[in-house]
């Protein structure tokens, strides 16, 4: 009879983010496979999408950073370890990879870590703190740009260790970012409850609002383009809520009044669907001022078929095949934005309809969420010998 892996996936919230639905799609998926699946978080969105017949669900404080409930989790998963049998535990977040890396120790379970980000390290304490995510049994870097990084800010820690370092590539649901499957009325009311005019250019950007995500670099870059009378009638769209950030998102505001932008520009705090939000564009951008370790906005812009406009830094030099499945712009810089955006509302139809189909094929050829389940599931496999 074959033997049942049981994996155990820990992250601290399931919102969604990039970590987050990879943790979603692959609990499905491992059940799908034969296997038992369960999941430790603390809550979250997708929370309500996961089908409780095939992953089972543990709530426990595994975002919180508080050592005395970080002693807790480590005993409680220790127990859920060793109750259910588990086989493997895999951490997708610092904080809650140092109860799991203890719980796997003293229940001899194996251990895997996805390193889903640079995370800044500004001292020796903080190098050891993001540490944890390489002391596992397999680590898992999301691009080839993150495993550039943990080998050369964390390469010490695999010397002379069993331990494993490969690239699996986040992947994304092709067939919910999939601009054929979007019902053209969801459009239509999308557009007339945010009051967006669809005979117009539309340029959106997404993402959290936060700093580093480049939304200040985008309304830079828009009252540019404001500036010019060649172009395409326009409208943009910034799609992300301020997750507290209430003076950034001050201070976002405040520049679009400045630039007397706020005929152009809109905030929409969230869509429930985004294949909508992507779908009622023309043209997206990801202006990250640091470098993103997958570029998920990107892969998913390219399998909806729309252009992409995307800094050239992080994982999105590797995701967008420059000039074919989308556009590269220099980092940071408002005035390559503007002229870019220029450069693709310029090309006719069917040029941009050529983009989005090579955009879609790159996708699924390499970014498929089927590909990446089905490459981790391989790799649990080798860890426990079942290959």
């Amino acid at each position: 009879m074959k033997k049942k892996i049981k994996v155990l996936q820990v992250i601290p919230r399931l919102g969604y983010g990039g970590a987050e639905t990879g943790c979603y799609d692959l609990a499905h998926y491992l059940f799908e496979q034969g296997c038992k699946s369960f999941i430790v978080t603390s809550g979250g969105e997708l929370l309500k999408f996961i089908d409780k017949k095939k992953v089972k669900v543990f709530r426990l404080p595994v975002h919180s950073k508080n050592p005395i409930l970080v002693l807790f989790n480590t005993i409680m998963i220790s127990f859920i370890a060793l109750i259910y049998n588990i086989n493997i535990i895999h951490a997708r977040s610092r904080m809650p990879a140092w109860s799991c890396f203890f719980a796997a120790k003293l229940t001899f379970r194996k251990i895997v870590t996805t390193f889903h980000g640079t995370y800044n390290f500004s001292s020796s304490i903080k190098k050891f703190y993001n540490s944890i995510m390489v002391r596992s049994d397999l680590v898992i870097a999301g691009s080839n740009f993150i495993f550039s990084h943990i080998n050369d800010n964390y390469g010490k820690f695999f010397l002379g260790n069993k331990r494993k370092l490969l690239v699996i590539f986040r992947g994304i649901n092709t067939n919910y970012f999939n601009f054929q499957k979007i019902l053209p009325i969801k459009l239509e009311k999308f557009a007339k409850k945010n009051n967006i005019d669809r005979n117009k250019f539309i340029i959106l950007l997404p993402g959290r609002l936060t700093y580093w995500k480049g939304q200040k670099i985008f309304i830079e870059a828009i009252k540019l383009l404001s500036e010019k009378s060649d172009i395409l009638p326009f409208e943009t769209i910034i799609l992300g809520n301020e997750q507290g950030r209430n003076v950034y998102k001050k201070q976002l505001l405040d520049l679009v009044q400045q630039y007397r932008l706020n005929k152009i520009v809109k905030f929409i705090d969230h869509c429930e669907e985004m294949p909508i939000a992507y779908g009622i564009s023309n043209l997206v951008c990801s202006c990250s001022s640091e470098p993103e370790a997958f570029g998920r906005v990107s892969v998913e812009a390219q399998s909806m078929q729309i252009p992409i406009i995307a800094s050239d830094i992080g994982g999105s030099m590797e995701t967008i095949t420059k000039d074919k499945t989308g556009y590269l712009f220099k980092n940071k810089d408002s005035n390559s934005l503007a002229s870019t955006i220029v450069e693709v509302m310029q090309k006719d139809y069917n040029t941009l309809k050529s983009i989005g189909i090579e955009g879609r094929k790159n996708v699924l050829k390499k970014f498929d969420v089927d590909k990446m389940c089905q490459t981790t599931f391989t790799e649990y496999k080798k860890l426990i010998k079942l290959l």
